[in-house]
């Protein structure tokens, strides 16, 4: 928009002036030319803002510069007559603004002005607040393009963020009128009827525990953070205590989702390994640079080398699903067991 009503300003100018000039008809190519590059960019713009095209939007402008000593005359320009183009080259200062930021501005404001000062060889005082408007332009263009494009990401995310809670709790209404209702009767059945139905009941019964903990539990937070405690408090069971402290645990997406995972197939090996009557112990520490997530079982635990073993024998279990996810994320994971005390598996993160 700017570039176009810069250019109807320009216009009028060389036609007014058209019969002053040494070269008419170079004004009027000027002017040609400035059109058909105002079109081209109002078509190119809007798909790219590679560098190559930023870089002939300057070099444009400055040859419009340039060209008014080689149209005007030389009286006309020692009389301090505005350059042909006059405020149109303030586009391509914008230009670079926008695809690059304020200091992309300041170098297209210093490349147009270096042409004017070329152009004008001298320094009246017009010229010299013009090339200062043009320094202003190209930095605080890009700094508020900064501004709007952060603005514009924050509100996307908030939107996003907002528009998930309402689908996360429209969910949880849906869960909680038949899921939970299901589990929960299921649940009462089997301890009144005993047996082996007792033992579905129980599980039906920690099933319904982790469900409304995940659904009470509140979205991840923004900007491609997640609070480790909402990954990790769903695990709790009748036999599985999860430990957190109270505040927020913040992580990057792909660090908190390995460390849930690596803590999900720690529990696994304990179901598998230690039986259904084993406790397990989740505890979440927060210690500034790092986070620590250990999971510690009372079964009958095994010998030290046995994870060696296992790992020579091609079985890859633990050495996949638990240490590759922490390595993957700059971690590291440690298992330490003996037989008949148990097994400890701690993993640790870098916050950043």
């Amino acid at each position: 928009m700017f570039r176009f009503v810069a250019l109807a300003y320009a216009g009028a100018l060389i036609l007014r002036d058209f019969g002053d000039y040494a070269r008419p008809a170079g004004g009027i190519l000027v002017l040609a030319v400035m059109s058909g590059w105002s079109v081209l960019t109002a078509l190119a713009y809007p798909r790219s803002r590679r560098t190559p095209l930023v870089a002939a939007d300057v070099a444009v402008a400055v040859a419009a510069v340039l060209s008014t000593r080689w149209i005007d005359t030389a009286a006309h320009i020692e009389h301090g007559a505005a350059t042909l183009p006059v405020s149109w080259v303030a586009a391509s200062v914008l230009a670079c603004a926008v695809a690059g930021g304020p200091w992309a501005g300041l170098a297209g404001a210093a490349a147009v002005s270096a042409a004017d000062l070329l152009e004008r060889q001298d320094l009246p005082q017009n010229t010299f607040n013009g090339i200062v408007l043009l320094l202003i332009t190209g930095v605080v263009g890009g700094l508020v393009v900064r501004l709007l494009v952060r603005a514009e990401d924050t509100l996307d995310r908030a939107a996003r963020r907002e528009a998930a809670t309402a689908e996360r709790e429209r969910i949880a209404r849906d869960i909680h009128d038949s899921v939970l209702q299901v589990l929960a009767l299921v649940g009462r059945r089997g301890k009144e009827i005993g047996g082996e139905a007792a033992e579905l009941g129980r599980l039906a019964g920690e099933q319904e525990t982790a469900l409304r903990s995940l659904v009470a539990a509140p979205p991840p937070a923004g900007g491609g953070q997640v609070d480790l405690r909402t990954l990790l408090e769903p695990l709790a069971r009748e036999r599985v205590t999860v430990s957190c402290p109270a505040g927020a645990v913040p992580l990057p997406e792909a660090a908190a989702a390995a460390l849930a995972g690596a803590v999900r197939e720690a529990l696994d090996n304990v179901r598998r390994h230690a039986g259904p009557e084993a406790r397990a112990w989740i505890l979440l520490e927060d210690e500034g640079e790092t986070v620590t997530v250990s999971v510690r079982d009372d079964g009958p635990g095994f010998a030290g080398d046995r994870l060696a073993r296992a790992a020579q024998a091609g079985r890859i279990g633990v050495a996949q699903s638990i240490v590759g996810r922490m390595n993957q994320v700059g971690g590291e994971a440690c298992v330490v067991s003996a037989p008949g005390r148990g097994t400890e598996v701690e993993l640790r993160v870098p916050r950043d």
